[in-house]
């Protein structure tokens, strides 16, 4: 018997691939694709008695809803709910962790892989990840102590400003903005989340909270 799969992604490419790779795999059967886990829950209630084995979820969804609003949702149909994401803010990931998600498999990740997490997930097993694996325990990731102006430019800088309009928006020189900078990357260092790079500074504001998905800040 196949394990049956709910997938929820609200990009609709990323929603047929899945679909189509999962249901490639002879073991699988893609029993419903939706954008929402509301969307997900209507379709499986019209399936009946088979239900779901395994919901493969986007933790970011842009309909305003919670990983631990979907998952709280999502649970008491009795599918393992597996968590499918790159590059999301570290709160999120805990939020899933916390809420009953079973573990986590990236987008970036072979086809290899997500097929053997979700036959993992269907039979109740964990899927390990060191991210996740952190997110699930108590070893939240050391978040440093920015000051306000601080906090401010990393915000500003990472969200995709350059030193200049940051300087501008903030009234200060060029100069004083790549100082604030080096003395975040230093913090960040200290509390072992290097970010050497502005790439880096970007993961690190999600991360804590800063900027959102989209790189806007909060």
């Amino acid at each position: 018997m196949k394990t049956r799969v709910g997938v929820i992604d609200d990009h609709p490419a990323m929603l047929l691939g899945l679909t189509a790779a999962l249901n490639a795999h002879p073991s699988l059967h893609v029993v419903a694709g939706e954008s929402t886990a509301e969307q997900l829950l209507a379709a499986e209630n019209r399936l009946g008695q088979d239900g779901l084995d395994v919901v493969l979820l986007d933790l970011d969804l842009n309909d305003g809803s919670t990983p631990s609003q979907n998952i709280s949702r999502l649970i008491p149909t009795g599918a393992a709910v597996l968590a499918h994401t790159d590059d999301v803010e570290w709160r999120l990931l805990r939020e899933a962790a916390r809420s009953g998600a079973v573990g986590m498999i990236r987008k970036s990740a072979p086809l290899t892989s997500l097929v053997r997490a979700v036959l993992f997930a269907a039979r109740g097993e964990g899927v390990a990840d060191p991210e996740w694996s952190r997110a699930a325990g108590d070893d939240a990731p050391a978040r440093p102590r920015l000051t306000e102006r601080e906090a401010d430019v990393l915000r500003r800088y990472a969200a995709g400003g350059t030193a200049e309009s940051v300087g501008t928006a903030l009234f200060v020189t060029r100069e004083t903005v790549h100082d604030h900078i080096r003395r975040i990357r230093v913090k960040y260092a200290k509390a072992g989340r290097e970010a050497p790079t502005k790439i880096d500074l970007l993961r690190r504001a999600m991360e804590d909270g800063l900027i959102d998905a989209d790189g806007q800040p909060f």
